[in-house]
């Protein structure tokens, strides 16, 4: 390895990885981050802003998919319909 901070050798560069990559998410964090900066909410996003409401978001369907799973085995269905997820959120 030449100098520098460790990783990859020589000339090699290494493989660029996505920000939802980085913080384990499955959520668009660039996407969103994007959206936050065109939809005027504020004049400046922080760069950990976007990951944090992404990984906010995830969780949050996490959670309503998890219950609509469970609404739609309750019913013998294998498919989750609009009714689990409404069951789902009440």
């Amino acid at each position: 390895m030449s100098g520098g901070k460790g990783g990859k050798a020589g000339g090699e560069k290494a493989a660029s990885q996505s920000r939802s990559s980085k913080a384990g998410l499955q959520f668009p964090v660039g996407r969103i981050h994007r959206l936050l900066r065109k939809g005027n909410y504020a004049q400046r996003v922080g760069a950990g802003a976007p990951v944090y409401l992404a990984a906010v978001l995830e969780y949050l369907a996490a959670e309503i998919l998890e219950l609509a799973g469970n609404a739609a085995r309750d019913n013998k269905k294998s498919r989750i319909i609009p009714r689990h997820l409404q069951l789902a959120i009440r």
